[in-house]
């Protein structure tokens, strides 16, 4: 079987696990890792691949996983899928992701190839929870509550802000799905606090939340990639009330969130030209293996 050949565009977190999880799924190879600084200074683990400043200097790609902060994905999405390569990424911010959605398509379209966004776990995997909860309970109300644990999307918006050294996101949740975004800053010299804390509430990222920033010496001294959710959905199947459904996990963000991209770099071949999010690809599409066995072995 001819295996898929994946790029990976972006080396930092999320990047360095999508290398994992492709070197770990048997029907992947990588085709190459596209970095800022090229092979400049090229990481050990990465010894055997081909590291370019650009995907056009990669070969035979079917498929680019966008390992890159969420306001980038738009312009690497297009030029790529331009190219007749799928991209699959994690485009976090919720309100944005229907636009995100539409500006894609039609590239897609164009050039026959596939987008899959906001491919993380959540958005992502936990989308596809929300709906089967809601598909067994169609009158009711759903809860999502994150962490407590670190936002890498959060994180990465911080430390864009003018004066930022390091920043690190924590989201705390209060229930019910409200949220408390707790931000610790590592500040440049001369920077204002009460300027950054302006900056970053006027955000999109945190204009809806409760949000406290607090400057420290080190934000490494505080980082744990760890996080977690707790979705619960209590509703009504059919005229049946007091229906309560519970899903709970606990995760390495950067990694669930790069074995998620690699499962849907895997479904993106299957898909017809367009752009999906992940509740309109078949779960089923995400696994290796043959369709067949996958049903008998899961249904």
């Amino acid at each position: 079987m001819k295996k898929i050949r994946a790029a990976v565009v972006g080396y930092g977190n999320i990047g360095k696990y999508a290398i994992e999880a492709l070197e770990a799924s048997e029907d992947f190879e990588i085709a190459g890792v596209v970095r800022r600084n090229g092979a400049e200074n090229k990481p050990a683990e990465l010894a055997q691949y081909d590291v370019v400043k650009d995907i056009t200097e990669l070969k035979d790609v079917d498929v680019a996983i966008l390992a890159t902060p969420t306001r980038s994905c738009e312009e690497y999405a297009k030029k790529i899928l331009a190219m007749g390569i799928n991209t699959v990424d994690s485009f976090d911010i919720h309100t944005s992701i229907l636009d995100y959605r539409a500006a894609l398509m039609p590239v897609a379209k164009k050039n026959g190839t596939v987008a899959i966004i906001s491919a993380g776990w959540d958005p992502g995997s936990d989308s596809i929870v929300r709906t089967i909860m809601q598909s067994l309970a169609p009158k009711g109300l759903s809860y999502t509550n994150f962490g407590p644990g670190r936002s890498m999307g959060h994180s990465v918006c911080v430390r864009s802000k003018a004066g930022v050294k390091d920043a690190l996101s924590m989201t705390i949740p209060v229930g019910e799905g409200i949220h408390r975004r707790m931000v610790y800053v590592e500040l440049e010299e001369g920077a204002d606090l009460a300027e950054v804390t302006k900056a970053i509430k006027a955000d999109p990222y945190f204009a809806s939340d409760e949000t406290h920033v607090f400057q420290v010496e080190s934000v490494d001294a505080l980082n744990d990639v760890g996080h977690g959710v707790n979705l619960t959905r209590k509703g009504v199947s059919g005229k049946t009330h007091n229906q309560l459904f519970e899903f709970n996990m606990k995760i390495n963000n950067p990694a669930l969130t790069a074995q998620v991209l690699v499962n849907v770099a895997r479904a993106s071949l299957k898909q017809q030209p367009g752009c999906y999010t992940m509740i309109e690809v078949p779960v089923i599409d995400m696994l290796p293996g043959d369709r067949e066995s996958l049903i008998a072995h899961l249904v």
